[in-house]
């Protein structure tokens, strides 16, 4: 067996060097018969044409599904890195949109207070700043707010601080760049005032409440709920016809007025400055003040 094996393989080294030898030649010469081929007879090569194409037709239908779906896998992807890159600049845009919607929402609310307080009216000539409450030190004991403005500004002690809605109090303390004011209701606030039509004198007393006292009413004064309470002007602390509040207790043990500020949404404060000569005020010379309509 071995040696019939080796005569097989001996024989057939010459034909396989002959084939390596005439191979090239025999392509030429097989393309040349076909192209004569094709010539010669156009049907037969068309029918042979098609029958070797519908044999790899299901091979080529095979082997094309994977490369589609590998494909189809290429393109997700692609997407889904578009999506994610998509996605990510949107979140960003929502963040910076939502930045400019609190801003925007703080300064229409600020708009908002400072329109309300530009409805006040002040004698003309007359100083004042403007100043944003800053502070609310609170508590059953102290009943005042901080502001940011101070002397640096012309703000001393002893001015008036008003709102739109009328006398919210007076400074009480001043420093370089910022103020304390002492509201009606405060324990120690105690405004000279005049009651209703009859305009009957009085003293409002703050005790802590939302709603101060009516001290020192005139013998015989005949005070009603809804009568309206504005500054006598008496002591040279605050000018005339200030809006206070208005009454809304009487009986035997107490009056109490309401005021009209709302302590609540009180954001902006203007502190006018009458020059008065009120006990409140100290005795030496004023600091210099900004000019009139000036606002923080």
């Amino acid at each position: 067996m071995k040696k019939s094996s080796g005569q097989a393989l001996h024989v057939a080294a010459p034909i396989r060097a002959w084939a390596q030898r005439f191979a090239f030649l025999f392509l030429v010469v097989a393309a040349f018969a076909l192209m004569l081929l094709g010539k010669a007879d156009t049907l037969l090569v068309e029918r042979v044409r098609t029958t070797v194409t519908d044999a790899m037709a299901p091979v080529l239908e095979i082997l094309a599904r994977p490369v589609d779906t590998i494909g189809d896998m290429v393109e997700q992807a692609q997407e889904l890195t578009e999506l994610r890159a998509d996605n990510a600049e949107l979140r960003r845009d929502n963040e910076r949109l939502r930045n400019w919607q609190t801003a925007a929402q703080k300064l229409e609310a600020e708009n908002a207070a400072l329109r309300e307080l530009s409805r006040l009216t002040v004698e003309p000539g007359t100083r004042f700043v403007t100043a944003r409450v800053i502070g609310d030190p609170g508590g059953a004991f102290v009943r005042s707010v901080l502001v940011n403005g101070g002397s640096r500004d012309g703000l001393a002690k002893g001015q008036a601080a008003l709102t739109s809605d009328g006398l919210a109090g007076r400074v009480a303390e001043v420093g370089q760049r910022s103020a304390r004011v002492l509201l009606l209701t405060d324990i120690n606030s105690r405004v000279p005032i005049l009651v209703g039509k009859a305009r009957d004198r009085a003293i409002l007393a703050g005790d802590n409440t939302n709603q101060p006292r009516l001290l020192y009413l005139t013998p015989g004064s005949e005070i009603r709920q809804g009568d309206q309470v504005v500054t006598s002007g008496h002591g040279g602390v605050f000018p005339p016809g200030l809006p206070v509040g208005v009454v809304v207790l009487v009986d035997e043990t107490a009056m109490r007025v309401q005021p009209f500020v709302s302590w609540a949404h009180m954001e902006y404060v203007r502190l006018v400055d009458y020059e008065l000569p009120g006990i409140l005020l100290p005795a030496s010379p004023r600091q210099a003040r900004v000019p009139s309509g000036a606002a923080r």
